[in-house]
């Protein structure tokens, strides 16, 4: 499985980003996807993830009420909706796959190359 995230880009708070991450190969149902982020000089920390059969989701506050993760099931896809950026949301963003709906990159055995996503003040 390989997956390969996209969408990153300059913008200004308030602003929105859609990340997307594409999976090669069909998920199983037991499937998670995640999307974590690494800022500059800080260790990564989880956003959002999601059971690919029952779109159960999970979000880290800082995430909760202003980003949406979901995903398509026909193009195997997961996404990220980012509304009302920070500039503390400036990151590089993964996405992940794993098999628990947890927080804890460790359960995540499979990564993407990453998007940088600046947000500017």
């Amino acid at each position: 499985v390989q997956l390969q995230a996209c969408g990153g880009g300059l913008v200004q708070a308030g602003g929105s980003l859609r990340l997307s991450c594409a999976i090669s190969g069909r998920p199983f149902s037991s499937t998670v996807m995640g999307w974590f982020r690494q800022a500059p000089g800080k260790e990564r920390e989880f956003v959002a993830a999601i059971r690919w059969s029952r779109d159960s989701t999970y979000y880290s506050n800082s995430a909760k009420g202003r980003f949406t993760i979901s995903r398509d099931r026909a193009k195997n896809t997961v996404s990220l909706q980012m509304n009302s950026l920070k500039p503390e949301d400036t990151a590089v963003y993964y996405c992940a796959k794993g098999a628990a709906l947890t927080s804890f990159d460790y359960d995540y055995r499979t990564w993407g190359q990453g998007t940088e996503v600046t947000v500017s003040s």
